[in-house]
């Protein structure tokens, strides 16, 4: 009696409420999709695979491109004026060459003296860090509580110094090929354009085509270009706020907080963890050291929740998650310089979907 009650209930628990009227009843169906979408994910993984593999190729004509791309405009006014796309090519390549030796003499000129003051620097540091002995010995203390090795926290400081390294010294290959790369694209711009476009051939497609391409060529521009402004302000901001502080070799703070402010979130954070060592160097006492640092970050802060966006305007404003995944991928992919193209590919990406994906503007279920 009691088995033939519980068992109508059983059946009510297992019950569910399905809001969908018309859920999917074709098995074949789904397995289709499934297909579909394996499909997908193998061609994303061999697409990866192909770009890591080929990133001493692809990483400087990659990046060639989209400062070839970012120049469009400018190429397009002097050929307005008369002058020869050779040139105008020409004088863009003199100008980062010229701009990449301004910077590696700015920064080079301060590394090689503190380079050669190494073991002075290195016991000053750590003579300004006894404060924090107490706390470090707590910490070994916890870690031995629960169970962890007691062998202290160590630094290995090659993995830290070769990715910086090779950023700031790239092979000769590499760079012949980006400016070689850069050249060309600047000067065969107008015939490149005009054979992606005619690989199209119904008409619709083509004008599509030519609005994609406008469309990328003036967000990357404007983003880029005013980006550029903007770090410039701020490298010149934090070189005359570290000269007001006393800090030696000011230029070569302005340079850096210039070059890393066009990385997202992690290049900022450089320039902290920069100041701040260079404070305990500098200055008697750690307090003084964090003024630099902080100051920074109220400006960081600022130009990016404030300035950045009021000024790009909100078409180029982007979904911080989307660039901070972004961010990641392209640095694990690319390493630093991935990192600098990260959020230019963001842009030529989403200028792409959103010509070729209708956006279906329908009342989402409560």
């Amino acid at each position: 009696m009691d088995q033939t009650q519980a068992r109508p209930s059983a059946r009510v628990r297992d019950q569910l409420d399905i809001t969908d009227p018309h859920p999917l009843v074709a098995p074949g169906l789904l397995w289709r999709h499934a297909a579909q979408l394996a499909t997908v994910g193998i061609f994303l993984i061999l697409f990866c695979a192909v770009l890591d593999l080929a990133r001493l190729v692809l990483l400087p004509i990659t990046a060639a491109a989209v400062i070839g791309t970012m120049l469009g405009p400018l190429a397009r006014m002097a050929a307005n004026r008369g002058l020869p796309a050779w040139l105008f090519a020409t004088l863009a390549v003199v100008f980062f060459l010229l701009v990449l030796q301004g910077i590696t003499v700015m920064i080079s000129a301060p590394l090689v003296d503190w380079a050669g003051r190494v073991p002075e620097l290195i016991a000053l540091i750590r003579g300004k860090l006894e404060a924090f002995k107490g706390w470090v010995a707590n910490f070994h203390a916890l870690q031995a509580m629960l169970g962890g090795r007691g062998g202290g926290v160590t630094i290995d400081i090659g993995a830290l110094v070769q990715p910086a390294v090779a950023f700031l010294t790239p092979t000769i290959g590499e760079l012949l090929l980006f400016f070689t790369t850069l050249f060309f694209v600047l000067l065969d711009r107008d015939d490149m354009r005009k054979y992606v476009i005619l690989l199209f051939g119904d008409q619709e497609d083509r004008l599509r085509v030519i609005r994609i391409l406008n469309d990328v060529e003036r967000n990357l521009a404007r983003y880029i270009g005013t980006v550029t402004l903007i770090n410039l302000a701020v490298g010149a901001l934090t070189a005359l706020g570290t000269w007001l502080l006393g800090f030696p070799s000011p230029a070569l703070f302005g340079a850096l907080a210039f070059v890393c402010n066009y990385i997202p979130y992690l290049g900022p954070a450089v320039v902290v963890v920069v100041l701040f060592l260079a404070g305990i160097v500098s200055f008697p006492s750690l307090a003084y050291a964090a003024v630099a640092p902080c100051l920074f970050v109220a400006l960081a802060t600022l130009e990016g929740h404030v300035i950045t966006p009021s000024v790009v305007g909100r078409r180029l404003t982007l979904n911080p998650l989307g660039v901070f995944l972004n961010l990641a991928f392209w640095t694990w992919l690319w390493g630093p310089v991935g990192t600098f193209l990260s959020v230019p590919l963001l842009i030529f990406g989403l200028v792409i979907m959103r010509h070729l994906v209708v956006e279906d503007e329908g009342e989402l279920p409560e």
